[in-house]
């Protein structure tokens, strides 16, 4: 059947509309109803992972205290040379401001990020707000304030409340590279005792490095073993593989704890075989840490691993055998080769659980084994700077981006297979 043409040469369905607008209602209709089907995953992922990542980025930068708190003291500390103590108008603003803020109760917000930058400044703008208000008439006011303490006349607090005048600071991000925003107005160094995040970055990931490594090493030949073992058998001993995910995480750090102790089943085992003469130190140092981590990430590593050997056709091998190749040159240039896509994926995906972990090393390790996450916890748990805990947590959420792009670049993502 031979469809009509209007004037302009168009096909006409047999209701006299075009065909191609038809065509177009249909695509459009197929859209809305994809995107009515995806609807609910995308709001729940918007709801519980977009939407507070990007919260915690955002408290990376916050720095609403100072600027809320002492609001005429910045504004009047704008023109200021930052080379001597400020003049009587600024110190009449902070007269204004701190008596306000001790009425409303909201000294102590900008006490504590003051604090955060200078010790010692929490006592002083308690202290001084305490004395509010003043007298202007009982003399100048920078003269009442250093008698209220001493510390007024140090151009280090003023330097202090002028780089928090604004209600975005890069001081968390610095801070957790070891770096400031100096007196000059210049990015520096921080002194070789106040540093200590950077060297915690590079112990993260190194442990990530290493726990990734001995993952592969012992995942990819039970992950062979099990690819060639009968189905039967080797779903029963998948079993044994899966029981870790089973069992909680805190049972498993609590076993080993048993195993590895000085008195455990390890060292008793090895003093009973005549291996050793005394304990070894097993337990809350690294060699603990290291132990439990990759007994805890091995299946991350087994699995995908194992689901690519599966779907290798044995064929192959037998093939470069029979055309003269050595089993293990046949292993290492047929067999080896199409496995890498499940090595890179087990490996990316226990390498980046390995970086966030926080329990293991929190009970397994010593201090000098807490990875960045212990340091998270602790500024979100005690001291409640939630500053430099999102801070530490975007900078190891970018730095797992990086690899990312890195592994992306250099293999490709699209060769990244779970299976």
């Amino acid at each position: 059947m031979t469809l009509p043409r209007n004037a302009a040469g168009q096909l006409m369905s047999l209701d006299g509309e075009p065909l191609a607008v038809q065509l177009k209602r249909q695509q459009r209709l197929k859209t809305v109803r994809a995107l009515l089907l995806i609807a609910p995953l995308a709001v729940f992922l918007l709801a519980v992972f977009i939407l507070p990542i990007a919260g915690l980025l955002k408290r990376a930068v916050d720095n609403p205290e100072v600027v809320g708190t002492l609001p005429h003291t910045v504004v009047a500390l704008q023109d200021w040379n930052g080379k001597a103590v400020p003049g009587e108008t600024a110190f009449a603003a902070l007269a204004r401001d701190l008596e306000r803020a001790h009425a409303d109760k909201t000294v102590a917000q900008a006490a504590k990020r003051l604090n955060m930058e200078i010790a010692g400044s929490r006592s002083l703008l308690t202290r001084t707000a305490r004395h509010m208000p003043l007298d202007p008439a009982a003399g100048p006011l920078k003269t009442q304030f250093v008698d209220i303490d001493e510390r007024w006349n140090d151009p280090a607090i003023w330097h202090a409340i002028a780089r928090n005048g604004s209600s975005y600071t890069p001081y968390y991000l610095l801070a957790s590279l070891d770096m400031r925003v100096g007196d000059s107005g210049q990015v520096e160094r921080m002194s070789a005792d106040e540093s200590a995040y950077l060297s915690i970055f590079g112990r993260t990931l190194w442990m990530g490095v290493v726990i990734t490594s001995l993952c592969i090493l012992l995942g990819y030949p039970i992950a062979y073993w099990l690819a060639n073992l009968p189905t039967r058998k080797a779903n029963l001993l998948m079993i044994v593989v899966l029981l870790p995910f089973w069992t909680s995480v805190l049972v498993r750090v609590a076993a080993w704890i048993v195993l590895l102790q000085s008195e455990g089943l390890v060292n008793s085992g090895l003093m009973a075989l005549g291996l050793i003469n005394e304990p070894l130190q097993l337990a809350f140092n690294r060699v603990g840490v290291y132990v439990a981590m990759v007994h805890i990430l091995l299946p991350f590593v087994i699995l995908p691993v194992y689901s690519v050997m599966k779907s290798i056709p044995p064929t192959y091998l037998r093939a470069a055998v029979s055309l003269g190749s050595h089993p293990i040159g046949a292993f290492w240039r047929v067999y080896f080769p199409q496995t890498l896509p499940g090595i890179a994926a087990g490996g990316l995906l226990a390498f980046i659980i390995s970086i966030g972990y926080y329990i293991t090393p929190a009970l397994l390790g010593s201090p000098n084994d807490q990875m960045v996450s212990y340091y998270v916890a602790f500024y979100t748990n005690n001291t409640i700077n939630w500053g430099m805990a999102a801070a530490l947590g975007g900078l190891l959420l970018l730095a797992t981006m990086a690899l990312y792009a890195v592994y992306s670049k250099l293999v490709g993502a699209n060769r990244l297979s779970l299976g």
